[in-house]
């Protein structure tokens, strides 16, 4: 099973771990266009500041996140699981996963990226901020151009098993399986039971814990369908509106 998830906005601190070292990161065919993108995000954020933070959609009161995209080759990393907080990942709790469902973690769950592409949770990185909604001057819209590398990576990283799809819009925009990965491929909606409406925020936060509960519970589906029965064991509620689309029915917003 692969699991596709969408970053955080806000991020914790680099870590004091050694800076970045690309040619470590997972999915080594995405390693060109990386440092296309990291080589304009640095070159635009050690300019003019407030270009730079006019073109990543930043307020006054971030204007600190661009002296940090500006020192990103010698800032300090740790592992993407740690860099990414916020709702999803809060209720993902990989800190407190046991052993064995960390490592499923670390071998299925890639986490979508303005600068990196994908990443994985135990590749070393630095605190950024680059959103696939960015357009840089060079290199236009992310998530246009991540289109094309993933297209020639993800294919083979999906394997031949299940590809659960919980990214938000503007991250699935960058790669959208095709032929038969699209068909063992499934997406996640939450709603609220009792008024059969997409909730928000805690979409989020279900969405953490289906993925916590499919890492503890060692489940491995290989199909919609196997999904399906895999949630229902484990206590949710899913209906199956189309093919490869799952909506999963919360009756407590929390």
């Amino acid at each position: 099973m692969l699991v596709l998830l969408p970053p955080s906005e806000g991020k914790a601190a680099s870590g004091r771990g050694a800076p970045l070292k690309p040619e470590s990161l997972s999915l080594p065919g995405l390693a060109e266009a990386r440092a296309a993108v990291l080589d304009e995000l640095v070159e635009l954020c050690i300019g003019d500041e407030t270009k730079a933070r006019e073109v990543l959609g930043l307020s006054e009161g971030l204007r600190g996140e661009v002296a940090k995209n500006a020192g990103l080759r010698t800032a300090g990393t740790r592992p993407a699981g740690e860099i990414y907080t916020g709702v999803l990942y809060d209720a993902l709790g990989l800190a407190t996963l046991d052993a064995a469902a960390r490592r499923r973690a670390r071998q299925s769950l890639l986490v979508f990226s303005g600068l990196w592409g994908a990443v994985g949770l135990g590749d070393r990185i630095p605190s950024y901020r680059c959103s696939m909604g960015v357009k840089l001057p060079g290199l236009g819209a992310l998530g246009a151009y991540w289109r094309g590398p993933m297209a020639s990576v993800l294919p083979e990283a999906a394997g031949r098993g299940l590809v659960l799809d919980l990214r938000s819009s503007a991250y699935a925009a960058a790669w959208k399986p095709k032929g038969e990965v699209a068909e063992r491929t499934a997406t996640v909606r939450v709603l609220h039971a009792p008024t059969r409406k997409v909730v928000s925020h805690f979409n989020k936060a279900t969405k953490g814990r289906i993925v916590r509960s499919l890492l503890e519970a060692g489940a491995a589906p290989a199909s919609p369908g196997e999904l399906v029965e895999a949630l229902r064991d484990l206590g949710y509620v899913v209906e199956t509106p189309a093919a490869g689309k799952l909506d999963v029915l919360v009756s407590e917003i929390h």
